[in-house]
């Protein structure tokens, strides 16, 4: 594996800035107004995913020209960068669309890092909560912002054991019977619907036990909450129970960059 010019506290230095920016432009077109319309896949997209995903994509090809970037409307754009290296950026300007354009708060900016087919680095900022999430290898943090969108109240995060019964997150909008059936195992589990990565974040910060992903989704969706949870402490793992791994062809006969289905967890209960 090449070694990189660049550590780690360094990229997220750089990504920090650039999620809080990102998400100041969410917001101040939030409060302008916004036209809804529709991809090719059928999802929805707005101003504030391409003029957030702008402001990104700037920001890492000024100051790491040679790591290829990955973004979720420049490929819904037909533009992709060749990844045939270990080493890649992931982004989604705005995770969870169909919340923002509803008038929800649990949207959010994703900014990851991925090294030898894990998420090392990754941020996740949901604006209209003020609340921001950053994980690195050893450290994991959840911060508030004030009104300029500047962080204040860093503090560390880290998962917990996991309860009984454990409390689920799922998602409000991909929910599967698949998923019910997961949750099902749990008996009296208590279930939370969350939209977007902050699903990762909530077991990332010791406030949820388990989110299972049983519906299609895409990596860089995901890469960045991963992230956070894995600098808590936590673990994602596909059904088969082998560590998510990231990079093009993950999943077969589906999009490069198609996630498989996964569970995200902390600690495990005590026997």
């Amino acid at each position: 594996m090449p070694t990189l010019p660049y550590d780690d506290q360094t990229i997220l230095s750089v990504f920090e800035p650039l999620a809080l920016e990102a998400g100041r432009r969410i917001m101040d077109i939030c409060r302008q107004g916004f036209r809804t319309e529709e991809k090719a896949d059928h999802s929805p997209v707005t101003r504030a995913d391409r003029e957030a995903e702008a402001i990104i994509l700037s920001g890492l090809r000024t100051h790491f020209p040679d790591i290829p970037v990955v973004a979720e409307e420049e490929s819904a754009a037909g533009l992709r960068p060749r990844v045939d290296g270990d080493v890649f950026f992931l982004v989604d300007p705005l995770d969870g669309t169909k919340e923002f354009v509803a008038g929800k708060g649990d949207f959010t900016v994703n900014i990851a890092l991925v090294r030898g087919g894990e998420p090392v680095v990754g941020v996740v900022y949901a604006p209209a909560l003020n609340t921001f999430y950053s994980g690195r290898p050893g450290r994991a943090e959840a911060a508030g912002t004030d009104s300029g969108h500047q962080l204040v109240e860093r503090r560390a995060i880290a998962v917990r054991r996991r309860k009984r019964p454990p409390i689920i997150v799922a998602s409000r909008s991909h929910r599967t019977p698949e998923t019910d059936a997961y949750i099902a195992r749990f008996a009296d589990a208590k279930c939370v619907t969350v939209g977007s990565s902050l699903k990762f974040c909530l077991v990332a910060a010791g406030e949820a036990d388990i989110y299972p992903r049983m519906s299609r989704t895409m990596q860089w969706d995901v890469a960045a909450g991963d992230a956070v949870l894995r600098a808590a402490g936590g673990t994602t793992r596909m059904l088969d129970g082998r560590p998510y791994r990231y990079g093009p062809g993950v999943v077969k006969d589906d999009d490069p960059f198609a996630s498989p289905y996964f569970v995200s967890e902390g600690l495990p209960a005590e026997l």
